[in-house]
């Protein structure tokens, strides 16, 4: 079985050059993980469970981390373009593959086109000119233009400009923790009060949301090289640092605002306005460069799903094809950024990210499982694999955490999960029905 998913692997990734190192591809998951949602969040949160948030980030970074482990072992084994859909495929059979697949690819556009439509808002607001419509519209598809028009020159530009943009966007972010950390009322910091199930549970899913975004840099992985080792570092080294971040904005912004934190519309840029009004813009700017430099990573990765798809022949063959002179998908990339201008242009931030969330847990119960099996049945298709210790421990957590976060969901939405998850699955017999291409 080894052999043939082998083989599989190699015509999948024909023509991708494998040139992402260690810190290139860390700082790609860095940035589409830390998107423009966690210079919101932390009044979200504070909203649900007051100052009991930064407990609530823990719990899920204890369930984000389990799953990290799952996909750093997948990933040696399987590093091939698709991510958590070559590592389903390979584990379970191309129709539990091909469903994953569909769902990791619904999971990035709908955020792609929430991100892009809330990076407009925010210079919008920020810079009102004209009519703010047509201002909306020339944002979305500029910005969508750019991040597309770098993604096309190469994989190492779109890595290079990910990894520019993490620092730039880490900076407003480092400014916050290290300026409010010395006008941190402790007083503010102190829970009180009893926490309600249903509102920890809230913000666990919100949490969920704002740590999601690493399964789009794996569909990356036929591009990385020595994956084997690349891929676990790159993720380890991204997640722990994303979860250390989180927590000091968390503790920082309600040091800062206690209370009035639940109320904040930009409680980052609130929180900074009482250390000083000019470093409110500052917060602001970050937002929605943030917002921006995510997009740059979407276009990096999600594209490679529909590559994946395309080279598999579940989709039309133009977007498996890759560029004899910048060795990229260009047709993948050019279809995934329209279909995201589409949604972002008649969309709104709240209802396509909330979706995108959701969509995320089947995913990653696929990666779970997959990288159970595949430790079982020995899969290593380039050398050595990473061998998490506890596999099945990290594995049970990553599923139940996930169950739980679909449980936790509106009727409407679960049934909404479902149906996406059952529509896939009739795509895929109905192709394999038609035949070969």
């Amino acid at each position: 079985m080894a052999t043939q998913i082998k083989a599989e692997a190699v015509h999948r990734d024909a023509g991708l050059v494998r040139e992402i190192g260690v810190w290139s591809f860390a700082a790609t998951i860095i940035n589409v993980v830390v998107g423009g949602g966690i210079f919101a969040a932390p009044a979200a949160l504070a909203g649900s469970v007051g100052a009991w948030a930064p407990f609530a980030l823990l719990a899920c970074g204890i369930a984000m981390g389990a799953i990290v482990l799952c996909c750093a072992e997948a990933g040696s084994r399987v590093p091939s373009s698709g991510g958590t859909y070559a590592y389903v495929e390979a584990a379970f059979g191309p129709a539990p593959g091909f469903i994953a697949g569909m769902m990791l690819w619904l999971s990035c556009v709908l955020a792609a086109g929430g991100i892009a439509a809330a990076f407009a808002d925010a210079i919008v607001a920020l810079y009102p000119v004209g009519s703010p419509g047509v201002q909306r519209v020339v944002l979305i598809v500029a910005v969508m233009a750019l991040v597309t028009g770098i993604n096309l020159r190469g994989a190492r530009e779109g890595a290079r400009f990910a990894g520019i943009a993490t620092v730039v966007k880490l900076v407003p972010l480092l400014l916050f923790i290290i300026v409010g950390a010395f006008w941190v009322d402790p007083a503010n910091l102190k829970p009180t009060g009893s926490i309600d199930p249903g509102s920890f549970g809230a913000a666990i899913i919100l949490s969920i949301f704002t740590f999601s975004g690493m399964e789009t840099m794996l569909s990356a992985s036929g591009e990385v090289s020595r994956p084997e080792r690349t891929v676990p570092r790159a993720l380890m080294l991204a997640m722990g640092g994303v979860l250390l971040l989180y927590i000091a904005i968390q503790v920082v912004a309600q040091g800062l605002l206690g209370p009035q934190l639940a109320g904040s519309k930009e409680p980052l840029a609130e929180a900074l306005g009482v250390v000083h009004p000019g470093l409110v813009l500052l917060i602001a700017l970050g937002a929605a460069i943030s917002r921006g430099a995510w997009l740059g990573s979407d276009v990096l990765g999600a594209p490679r799903i529909l590559f994946a798809f395309a080279r598999d022949g579940f989709l039309p063959a133009a977007l498996g094809r890759v560029s004899e002179r910048t060795q990229v998908p260009t047709v993948a990339i050019l279809a995934h950024a329209a279909i995201g201008t589409a949604l972002a242009l008649i969309g709104e931030f709240d209802w396509l990210v909330l979706l995108s969330a959701l969509a995320t847990a089947p995913i990653y119960i696929g990666a779970c499982l997959a990288a159970v099996k595949l430790r079982r049945e020995n899969v290593q298709l380039l050398g050595p694999a990473f061998r998490v210790p506890g596999l099945k421990v990290a594995a049970t957590v990553g599923v139940l955490s996930m169950v739980a976060l679909i449980a936790l969901g509106q009727p409407n939405e679960i049934i909404g999960l479902f149906a996406a998850i059952g529509i896939s699955a009739i795509l895929y017999f109905a192709r394999r029905s038609a035949g070969p291409r």
